[in-house]
């Protein structure tokens, strides 16, 4: 559902992801993680325990090209090397309904993409290679998902 304002429920909705992204210890939520049909996400941008709200979000530019470790607290004690831009552009609306557009580079640009991808029906192992994927699917299909994520240098998104 598009939004361009949060409602008294959608805001409810939206501390409930901040306090979910902190309690599972993500750096990314998408509503559809937690079963929210907005199309929204909120994203630790390292400035304390809160969260920042993107409302709507569509990659508008994008270049470069990083390769690093994801998680996921949709599919916990999986990682996998993920190929992703270096940097994107994002419009979106924040919690207040402002236009917002935000260049993120790095770590940024790697959970936005990652968290728009929930929002799409995309999940990061749908981006590995064919070959990864099988060897992951196979892991949860023998091991399950673990309940504690397994020591990594990965972030779960």
């Amino acid at each position: 559902m598009l939004m361009s304002k949060l409602t008294r429920t959608e805001h409810d909705h939206l501390l409930h992801m901040i306090e979910t992204m902190h309690t599972e210890v993500g750096i990314g939520l998408a509503a559809s993680q937690v079963g929210i049909e907005l199309r929204m996400l909120v994203v630790d941008e390292g400035r304390g325990h809160g969260g920042r709200a993107y409302l709507n979000p569509v990659i508008v530019e994008q270049g470069g090209e990083q390769v690093g470790e994801e998680g996921c607290l949709s599919i916990p004690g999986i990682y996998a090397d993920v190929r992703r831009a270096e940097w994107v552009v994002v419009e979106a609306r924040d919690r207040t309904g402002e236009s917002i557009r935000r260049r993120a580079t790095g770590l940024l640009a790697r959970v936005l993409q990652h968290e728009i991808d929930h929002l799409d029906g995309i999940l990061f192992i749908d981006r590995v290679d064919k070959v990864t994927r099988d060897r992951l699917k196979r892991q949860i299909k023998r091991e399950g998902f673990r309940e504690q994520p397994a020591l990594s240098g990965a972030f779960r998104l």
